[in-house]
């Protein structure tokens, strides 16, 4: 199927044209849309006259129907099986009647399939960034880490710790002991040593967006078969937490290759489809499903999980997670009127007054007029403050994912007096390149803890992927902050974020905007959904009931 030719036929109707209008249309060149017009017309698609000479207009004539022949191909595919080069297909510029038709065949193939094998079909609608556990910044890629790899410990909300690959430990003011469990099997076969977790912690302290993190361990060795020494002369009070993130999980190399000891193992990964298997070696409960299969697919796509035997009209639920918070942050340090407090404390002023009102931008998201500790931040209100003297528009960084709060807040801003510049930048910039945000006067930033937030939020703050770093690094304060943990028990860190918090709000430096769910819909006949790293689902405790 011809992208461009479906584009022409949904955009241009028979008549009068000029051969620039349909370049522009299809964002090419005169030259290259001439090829084109010349091609469809020998395929017997259409008929085109091209105007000669000043005055005269060329004209195009349709003579077929472009979009209903390519919706039989689509639905032949589609019987076919070929579940991810139909995916593809669904992105092209079909009609709105026509795509939602494609879209409700399509989504059959979705949901839980059993045939020889047990498969889950979910979409996506973007790549994964990464499966590298040292590189997921983001909550799709460590999602789906999550399911390939272990880690030593699990820190759970309660701020309790349990086993994973380490049984037992014994923790002293000055060291940690970990005992591996035997016969662990990575994903190539091989077994677990206690070198392999040793080479993991290296790989992980060496790192630069965790090495502030490793700083207090000095030492990590392995004394004897399956046991783990890490040494920290001057103490490390947060080290069992420090080892459950999703950063410190265990993996080796194998021929250029990451293999992990997760209940899944990454069988597939292509530009449109991402495929997990069970790994059957797994030492812990063999996941019940044998395949989840990620399929890229339009955005306006409905996410609904039911199976290819069930009915469209089968009963579902929702199950509802949180899916984080969005903070508006405010960069003092770039030259420009955000210099002075009293710009900042305008502008946290008006988020402040309309940040209620963003439901009406996204329904799944709620004003938050409290902070990012969800159950501790306090409710807070600001003084009405008279609109200082501005120099120069302000400049607003956005990415794809906050591009309606972004212009959002453009809108309420420009309501305010205040002038706006918006510049819009990728997602893999926003991740990866934390410099970028040097550039920006303001933007907004989405964040969602792993399971337990009195030490993801501390991660938060120091991580180098943190969006609040080029505050850390100028600002004396928030440093005397951060070197404050070094000397506070684990048990009293909430008391400190707040700290925290309560500093970076007063300077307008970080301000609180909105809270985030995520409601989904599955099938009544899927089972165990456990919604667990990132507000996701634990794909390794589903299973659906059968036909019978």
């Amino acid at each position: 199927m011809d992208r461009y030719l479906l584009t022409l036929r949904n955009q241009v109707e028979s008549g009068n044209i000029k051969v620039g209008d349909i370049a522009e249309c299809l964002y090419l060149s005169t030259k290259q849309t001439r090829r084109k017009l010349h091609q469809w017309q020998e395929d017997g698609w259409l008929i085109f006259h091209s105007g000669r000479g000043r005055g005269h207009t060329s004209s195009l004539e349709w003579l077929r129907d472009v979009e209903h022949e390519y919706e039989r191909q689509f639905l032949q595919l589609l019987e076919k099986g070929a579940i991810e080069e139909v995916s593809r297909l669904l992105l092209l510029d079909w009609s709105v009647e026509t795509k939602q038709r494609l879209m409700t065949a399509f989504q059959t193939n979705f949901g839980f399939h059993q045939e020889e094998q047990d498969r889950l079909i979910i979409p996506r609608f973007d790549p994964f960034l990464t499966f590298h556990p040292l590189k997921a910044a983001d909550t799709h890629s460590a999602n789906i880490i999550a399911n390939l790899y272990n880690r030593v410990v699990t820190l759970n909300a309660d701020n309790t710790v349990t086993s994973e690959l380490a049984h037992s430990w014994e923790y002293s003011a000055n060291s940690l002991l970990l005992y591996l469990r035997k016969d662990v099997a990575f994903h190539d076969g091989s077994i677990m040593k206690a070198e392999d977790v040793v080479e993991s912690f290296w790989r992980m302290k060496r790192d630069e967006p965790y090495c502030m993190l490793w700083e207090p361990i000095t030492s990590i060795t392995t004394p004897a078969p399956l046991v783990v020494e890490l040494k920290f002369p001057g103490g490390c009070t947060y080290v069992l937490q420090l080892l459950s993130l999703l950063s410190a999980s265990i993996f080796k190399k194998v021929n250029g290759n990451l293999v992990g000891t997760g209940g899944f193992y990454l069988a597939e990964e292509t530009e449109g489809k991402t495929v997990l298997a069970a790994f059957k070696q797994y030492f812990g409960h063999r996941p019940l499903l044998d395949r989840v299969e990620f399929i890229q697919v339009p955005r306006e796509f409905e996410v609904v999980y039911y199976g290819a035997h069930e009915s469209e009209q089968v009963e579902t639920f929702k199950v509802e997670s949180d899916s984080g918070f969005g903070i508006v942050v405010m960069n003092p340090y770039r030259g420009s009127d955000l210099e002075r407090k009293e710009v900042r404390d305008y502008i946290h002023m008006v988020i402040a007054n309309h940040r209620h009102e963003l439901s009406d931008v996204n329904s799944r998201i709620m004003g938050n007029d409290e902070g990012c500790l969800i159950g501790m931040s306090q409710s807070y209100k600001m003084p009405a403050i008279p609109k200082p003297v501005m120099t120069k528009p302000i400049r607003i960084q956005f990415v794809n994912y906050t591009s309606d709060t972004s212009h959002w807040l453009k809108a309420k801003l420009e309501q305010a007096g205040i002038e706006v510049e918006m510049v819009k930048i990728s997602f893999r910039e926003a991740v990866y390149d934390t410099s970028i945000r040097l550039d920006a006067d303001l933007f907004i930033h989405g964040e969602i803890f792993e399971l337990n937030q009195t030490f993801y939020y501390y991660f938060f703050l120091i991580n180098s992927f943190s969006p609040l770093q080029l505050l850390i690094k100028q600002d004396k304060q928030l440093n005397r902050f951060i070197k404050a943990y070094d000397s506070i028990s684990f048990e009293y860190w909430n008391d400190h974020h707040l700290i925290i918090e309560q500093y970076l709000q007063n300077e307008s430096l970080c301000v609180p905007l909105y809270y985030v769910k995520r409601r989904i819909p599955f099938s009544i006949n899927l089972m165990n959904i456990e919604i667990k790293h990132f507000g996701y689902v634990d794909l390794t405790k589903l299973w659906t009931k059968p036909n019978i």
